[in-house]
């Protein structure tokens, strides 16, 4: 069953790609589409086996690399946390292949289309499965490679070339880090098999580790050249720069790669590795902080953008940071919660976002939108589902909590930020508000976009508008599936990821988490604790733990045990205001974001210029590296390598060449003179030498 979950894809895509002419674009699709729907149906029985049967296991497949002391197996490794990947990266993925058939129907290169989505599933789930860094790293460069055919797609398109270079390029700077730190890794353990290396954790915790004559604690270091590659894989802050520009791809591709696939690997990587950042907490404590900023960056940018793509891709960014701050306080059972939930309702919203487009004619700028609910009815509530999702509608102090999917996880995150700074975790409480604050962001530009799409009067052309339609049931059956997830996943499987079920659904794979009803440090074997989180020093006073409401009284179904009630309102208040706000802003007021976008203020520039990270970065590294190539080639190569070598003194001996060559005359006459010319020189300079 494994091996049909993580090579299905793979044979697929192969049969699609290189075969295309020979069984026709329809077998094509059919194959693709057909192998991804087998790996999700064989993934939910994985899950089930693993997370519920007790059945944790790792399949040796082939010995892949073995020199000297370093080996490296091919294996598929099957614990609760590969599993629950395997399932979000196959379902997702089998949604947008069905939701293509629709969208993409008319395009001459389907095939080739459908080849490169079921190359970027495999690669995926050869992520996930991992057992070592070096098979990890090969799915991660593999999705890297996927990615930069997917967004590149439209390869004729100047904007969609130079899309997928920026993504390629910028993922190659996280991707150095992730590289080096597998390199510390072997350097530190001798080893890049997960469990060797975690096994070893307590003995090395003291580790010094030389480079370039400076000393760095070891684990440290790895834990931070790691998350270097996550950064880059998931967008956050300094590194995010690819992520809106990747929306030049089609629509079914901005929804694989933002929901729950790509973007989502350098979460996983952080919580796979979990026993080496408890025992870093300067790592931690900076996975926090970048995590903190990248939501609260990207939900300001998402308040003035106008393509509604790039509008759920900053959104995608935002949420992204939500799940890192959670991993870097050690709530990584949360963290993970949010990616699960989260893949539901942004894989919708994409998706969602693709049927308008379809319905007018591949028009992105909800400014050329509005009015349109009529049209699209189906899209419009199945959007609204989405949002609500996305923006944590709920009620938090009935029946311990009932809500929308991102209710239940975003909120525990920022409720358990709240936790960790009044414990003194660092950058807690910073986290907690910059939750507060870009949940607030969050619901005024989600209701923003739905008021400017489907509400008041049309902006576009009447040509549009006069052809806008539906989608077809191919494209509408996956948003309806996708929404009953965004309604239910999160009530469902609250229990399990986070509460009472936790202990026994995680395993070893994961900590349980404060949250559920278990004490710090009574999660799987008990080898690992949480370091600055949850570490024993920090939490073995039992009656602190109480005090605080993590002792055995605090169930995992009932929040309000844990926290102060304000702290569970308050990110439904804010987020009910963001809504008012954007329907003052929009539907009571229309003509007041029209007035204020005239004015052209500061920080509209600032917002609609993406903090100006695009041009900080084409100053000081496009335009620098650019001046440095200048730099070698005019006067590195032309002045100094060509000037002293072809151009100087190859020059000076060619022309010296060309000049006795014309002496060559051919004429014996010429040669006797020249000789006895020589004969009189020959004759003075011994006459002079002789002194006579």
């Amino acid at each position: 069953m494994a091996y049909l979950v993580v090579f299905a894809p793979l044979i697929a895509s192969i049969i699609a790609g290189l075969f295309q002419k020979q069984i026709g674009d329809r077998a094509a699709q059919i194959i693709t589409t057909g192998a991804t729907i087998s790996a999700a149906l064989a993934s939910v029985y994985l899950l089930i086996d693993v997370a519920y049967g007790g059945n944790a296991r790792t399949i040796d497949i082939v010995s892949w690399m073995a020199v000297g002391q370093f080996e490296v197996n091919w294996a598929i490794r099957l614990d609760t946390l590969s599993a629950v990947m395997l399932v979000v990266i196959t379902s997702v993925s089998s949604l947008v292949h069905v939701y293509s058939w629709g969208y993409m129907a008319d395009d001459p290169h389907r095939a080739r289309f459908f080849s490169y989505l079921s190359l970027f599933t495999f690669a995926m789930l050869a992520l996930v499965t991992a057992d070592n860094f070096i098979q990890m790293f090969f799915g991660w460069e593999g999705v890297g490679l996927a990615s930069y055919l997917l967004i590149g797609f439209y390869y004729k398109k100047e904007s969609a070339n130079a899309a997928a270079i920026k993504a390629f390029v910028t993922n190659r700077v996280g991707d150095f880090g992730f590289a080096l730190g597998i390199m510390a890794t072997f350097a530190v353990f001798g080893t890049v098999k997960f469990d060797e290396v975690f096994a070893q954790i307590p003995e090395m915790s003291g580790e010094i580790l030389t480079v370039f004559g400076m000393n760095f604690q070891a684990l440290e270091l790895i834990a931070f050249l790691l998350f270097i590659g996550a950064m880059g894989k998931s967008a956050q802050f300094f590194l995010h720069v690819w992520l809106p520009d990747a929306m030049e791809g089609p629509t079914p591709v901005s929804a694989l790669i933002h929901a729950a696939t790509m973007v989502t690997a350098g979460v996983f990587l952080v919580c796979r590795c979990f026993p080496i950042y408890e025992v870093a907490p300067d790592t931690s404590a900076f996975i926090t902080f970048i995590g903190a900023v990248t939501a609260l960056f990207a939900a300001t940018v998402g308040l003035a953008q106008n393509d509604i793509k790039r509008v759920i891709a900053y959104s995608t960014c935002s949420q992204l940071g939500y799940m890192f701050f959670a991993a870097g306080l050690g709530l990584y059972s949360a963290a993970m919660f949010h990616l699960f939930t989260h893949a539901f309702f942004k894989a919708l919203l994409f998706l969602g976002a693709g049927s308008v487009i379809h319905g007018l004619h591949h028009e992105q700028d909800m400014r050329n939108m509005g009015g349109i609910y009529k049209l699209l009815p189906a899209t419009w509530i199945l959007m609204i589902i989405g949002t609500l999702a996305l923006t944590g509608v709920g009620l938090p102090i009935v029946l311990g909590g009932l809500g929308f999917a991102g209710f239940y996880s975003k909120d525990m995150i920022i409720e358990e930020a709240f936790a960790m700074g009044t414990e003194g975790v660092t950058f807690g409480m910073f986290a907690f508000w910059i939750g507060i604050t870009a949940a607030a962001l969050t619901s005024f530009y989600s209701w923003r976009l739905i008021f400017m799409t489907f509400h008041g009067k049309f902006r576009g052309k009447e040509e549009t508008l006069k052809h806008a339609h539906e989608s077809p049931p191919v494209m509408l059956v996956p948003l309806v599936l996708l929404a009953i997830g965004a309604l239910f996943a999160g009530g469902v499987f609250k229990s399990d990821f986070v509460a009472k079920g936790a202990q026994s659904f995680w395993g070893e794979s994961l900590p349980a988490g404060a949250y559920s009803d278990y004490k710090y440090g009574d999660y799987g074997s008990g080898d690992y604790t949480s370091g600055d989180s949850y570490g024993e020093e920090d939490h073995a006073d039992e009656s602190h733990s109480e005090e605080a409401g993590y002792g055995d009284e605090a169930h995992g179904d009932d929040h309000s045990e844990r926290h102060p009630t304000w702290v569970l309102v308050l990110p439904v208040v804010v987020s009910a205001g963001g809504f008012i706000l954007a329907w003052y802003f929009y539907m009571a007021n229309p003509h007041l974001p029209g007035r204020i976008a005239a004015t052209n203020g500061p920080l509209l520039r600032f917002l609609q210029n993406k903090w100006y990270f695009d041009e900080i970065y084409d100053f000081i590294f496009v335009r620098g590296t650019r001046a440095l190539g200048d730099l070698f080639w005019k006067v590195g190569d032309e002045r100094i390598i060509d000037g002293g070598g072809p151009n100087g003194i190859a020059a000076t001996v060619m022309a010296g060449a060309r000049r006795l060559a014309r002496m060559q005359s051919g004429f014996v006459y010429h040669y006797a003179f020249v000789m006895l010319i020589g004969v009189v020189v020959l004759a003075l300079v011994l006459i002079a030498g002789a002194g006579v």
